[in-house]
């Protein structure tokens, strides 16, 4: 039996009918490629790109999730953000241009289709800002008593937060100390506030607050600690001899802070300025360390006595006075000929009375035995013998006093290593040349 014509005409609408429903479902848009999270520092561009493929007909917008705000349909902007712009290459790459990308731009952005229902995917915008100072919470320079305690602060912004660390500008340790007394010593350290309790002349400096989280560039303040106490001063050598001719120089050397005035002072009160007698320095150390020094040209008699060293501050005033005296000696002889004229300039400590000019040659006992031996010499004048037999004695032991004297008067030496070692005529030789002589006569 035939099928009546139009029936065959149904099935053929309905199959026309389904082929194209499932023509339009396989070419619907779709998204190639997730869209991808920016990390942008404040002041560059950003670009979301957006892939599509088999837009056909259908539109692509880019709107701000979090705030609902539209930023473009298709090609036309519009929000009113000059600094937002779109582009595109052909049906498949949609670009969202945020140029000068600034704090509040910060947050979710859409990329979505206009098909039913709406197709979308988003992307976060991550606005990262290098760190700078709070000026109103950050410590300037800082002056303390020793021993006391001080604090600096250091606070600064930006995104991610960022991280404090504290050092020394001269690389030396930071001294931690805690309230038992304890105390450790650090290169680094990481905090906000740096405290320093019962605080020393050697904390004293340029401290460095260096703060970064990232995202160059890292900053750094610099602020000055400093610790104030009166002058201190310390002597070498309080008392210093030399022979006449020579140069010597004195020496102190002074602590001070704030920084100090010095100057030195005869024990006559005259005030010593460089000259052709004088010449007066004082040498920097270190920012509360200095070196003051004055050297007399050419000793004479008239310059031995005392020299005061002087330094001076808002704090207070010291002073410490160096005795100059003058070593016997005619002329200073150089029995070493590597050793060179400006070798006699020095200065040099004596420890005592009984140092003041080295060591003799001889010891105490050998000078008593020859006293001994000189005064048990007969003197009988009934013995013409005796006499002429003693006085022969005498006078040979008078020539060996007078060679022993000769000798004793060259009363210095350099010796092989360019050091000055003093030897001293011991009074008790002339008392044994007296009685000699006496006993002669």
């Amino acid at each position: 039996m035939r099928k009546p014509w139009w029936s065959l005409y149904l099935l053929a609408i309905c199959m026309l009918g389904l082929d194209s429903k499932l023509v339009g479902e396989a070419f619907q848009p779709e998204f190639a490629e997730p869209l991808t999270n920016l990390t942008v520092p404040v002041g560059r561009d950003a670009t979301f790109r957006c892939l599509v493929q088999n837009l056909g007909g259908y539109r692509v917008g880019w709107v701000k999730a979090d705030t609902k705000a539209i930023q473009a349909i298709h090609v036309h902007v519009i929000t009113n953000n000059h600094r937002v712009s779109v582009s595109h290459n052909g049906q498949t790459v949609w670009n969202l241009h945020i140029r000068n990308v600034q704090e509040e731009d910060r947050g979710q952005y859409m990329c979505q289709i206009n098909t039913d229902p709406m197709k979308s995917q988003m992307g976060f915008l991550e606005v990262v800002i290098p760190p700078d100072f709070i000026a109103e919470e950050t410590s300037g320079d800082v002056m303390v008593p020793e021993g006391g305690t001080v604090k600096v602060s250091c606070h600064a912004r930006g995104m991610p937060a960022p991280r404090i660390l504290w050092r020394r500008e001269d690389g030396t340790d930071i001294v931690i100390r805690d309230s038992h007394g304890s105390k450790k010593k650090v290169q680094m350290y990481e905090e906000e506030t740096l405290t320093m309790t019962k605080i020393s002349r050697s904390d004293m400096g340029a401290y460095l607050c260096i703060a970064s989280n990232g995202v160059p560039p890292s900053v750094s303040m610099r602020i000055q600690i400093k610790v104030h106490f009166h002058p201190v001063i310390q002597v070498p050598n309080q008392l210093v001899g030399a022979p006449l001719g020579t140069d010597v120089t004195l020496e102190c050397y002074v602590e001070s802070s704030p920084k100090s005035i010095n100057y030195w002072v005869r024990d006559s009160n005259e005030m010593l300025i460089s000259s052709s007698k004088y010449e007066v320095l004082n040498t920097v150390i270190s920012s509360f360390e200095s070196r003051m020094a004055v050297t007399i040209r050419k000793l004479t008699a008239e310059d031995a006595g005392g020299y005061r060293c002087v330094a001076k501050n808002s704090l207070g005033e010291v002073d410490s006075v160096i005795r100059l005296y003058e070593i016997p000696g005619s002329t200073v002889k150089n029995t070493t000929p590597a050793v060179r004229n400006e070798d006699y300039k020095y200065s040099t400590p004596m420890e005592g009375p009984d140092n003041q000019f080295g060591s003799a040659d001889r010891s105490d006992d050998e000078d008593e035995r020859e006293l001994d031996e000189v005064s048990s010499k007969p003197t009988n004048e009934h013995s013409v013998h005796n006499s002429t037999k003693n006085r022969t004695h005498n006078g040979d032991a008078v020539k060996r006093l007078i060679n022993m004297i000769e000798k004793e008067k060259r009363n210095f030496a350099i010796s092989s290593a360019g050091e000055l070692s003093f030897k001293v005529v011991d009074t008790r030789i002339f008392i044994i040349a007296f009685i000699s002589l006496y006993v002669v006569t």
